[in-house]
């Protein structure tokens, strides 16, 4: 009987680094279409919003109620089911006819996107050391850069060409090619299943000191980001004076500055760990709020400034995202990056929802109240190395930790579980 030739590790974080990048064009390319969908489907602008909402509240949902099944299954399957149900949703939003078709798209997408990321991110910390995951994850990470940079440019000249809906038949198309290859090429990944201690409920493991600071450091992490990334665009055009016509340049050096960083912080993680460089990144990163919404220079080009802002949350992001995939024992690891993925998507809702409450357009079509919103996304970091402290301290002492053998089970077999 044939076996399945086992991929090399450069090829498995390729691969999920595909997954990745679909997913999250799929999901970045949406608000910047509105309007054009808008128009077509005859949907108010005001409402908007609710389209782009739609995914993150369905992946939310998924998050929570996936973390109590999917450390279940062989994580390929896993993967390759999600995948599908994100294709889906995505030719679904290229055939939607009105709000509410789309709007359900939108939701069939996220319930299966979140779920995806978390199973990704879960094959990742399953197949690479953690000496090396540092910079695997920043390359499966610079998917988010690529996106942007790539993703929302072409999906918007797409549009142009053959109206709104071809962009999202494109990348369900590229989705569907994604998923055959996950499929066909990544190995049976199952080691986790045999790791679960019998008599152990994972739901209280989900819930002690260690993962609930991580999932703390998570809702800081993303609620400080969303404060400010939602408004970034309106900001730089109607405050700092920013041509329309050099809007895609500044995302585009940014997303490269972006993917630069990932690999180079990425291995900086590795070497030095996630508290020292993750401090460094946040202090970085407050200062570039501070410079960028607070208090800004006259003579500051506005490039230079949204360069220091894409480098300092990209470096954040590295060091937070490291660290977390070292907090979930294998048996538990899915069900933890489910239920982070929700909260991921809850802080960065509430982020997006607080900034919308204290921004308003003055008379001359600026934004009012920016400084405010940059003095609570610059308090938010300020707590992250604390954070990470505490999580990086509680990784390595249970690491160091002597397994506490179980409670003998029928059969004479013996578990070993360490609480944190």
């Amino acid at each position: 009987m044939s076996t399945r030739r086992a991929p090399s590790e450069g090829w498995m974080v390729f691969l999920v680094g595909a997954v990745q990048f679909v997913n999250i064009w799929d999901f970045v390319m949406v608000m910047p279409l509105g309007p054009d969908f808008a128009t077509a489907l005859g949907i108010p602008l005001s409402k908007l919003g609710l389209v782009g909402g739609a995914y993150t509240a369905a992946a939310a949902v998924a998050g929570v109620i996936g973390s109590t099944f999917l450390d279940r299954f062989d994580r390929r399957p896993a993967l390759a089911v999600t995948m599908t149900g994100l294709v889906l949703g995505t030719f679904a939003g290229g055939l939607a006819w009105n709000f509410e078709s789309l709007l359900a798209a939108r939701c069939l997408a996220g319930a299966f996107g979140g779920p995806a990321t978390s199973l990704a991110l879960s094959i990742i910390a399953d197949a690479v050391p953690p000496e090396r995951r540092g910079k695997a994850m920043g390359a499966v990470m610079g998917a988010f850069s690529v996106a942007s940079v790539l993703g929302v440019p072409l999906s918007l000249q797409l549009s142009v060409w053959a109206g709104w809906r071809l962009p999202f038949l494109v990348v369900g198309g590229l989705g569907l090619g994604v998923t055959a290859a996950v499929a066909a090429s990544l190995p049976s990944l199952r080691a986790h299943l045999g790791r679960r201690a019998p008599g152990i409920s994972p739901g209280p493991r989900l819930f002690r000191p260690l993962v609930l600071t991580s999932y703390a450091m998570t809702a800081v992490t993303m609620g400080s980001g969303f404060l400010v990334i939602p408004n970034i665009s309106s900001y730089l055009q109607a405050n700092l004076g920013l041509p329309r016509n050099q809007l895609q340049w500044v995302y585009g050096i940014g997303g490269v500055v972006s993917f630069v960083t990932l690999r180079l912080v990425g291995r900086l993680v590795d070497r030095f760990g996630s508290f020292r460089v993750g401090t460094v990144a946040a202090l970085l990163l407050a200062a570039a709020f501070e410079v960028t919404f607070v208090d800004v220079p006259r003579t500051a080009p506005v490039m230079l400034l949204a360069i220091l802002l894409f480098f300092a949350l990209s470096a954040r992001n590295v060091s937070y995202s490291t660290l977390v995939s070292k907090v979930p024992e294998p048996s538990e690891r899915a069900r933890f990056m489910s239920f982070q993925s929700a909260v991921q998507h809850v802080a960065s809702a509430l982020g997006a929802s607080v900034s919308a409450q204290v921004l308003f357009v003055q008379p001359d079509g600026s934004l009012g109240n920016v400084p405010m919103l940059g003095r609570m996304a610059i308090a938010l970091t300020l707590l992250l190395p604390f954070l990470l402290l505490r999580v990086e301290r509680g990784v390595r002492l249970r690491a160091a930790a002597p397994a506490v053998p179980s409670p003998p089970v029928p059969g004479g077999m013996a578990t070993a579980s360490k609480e944190v």
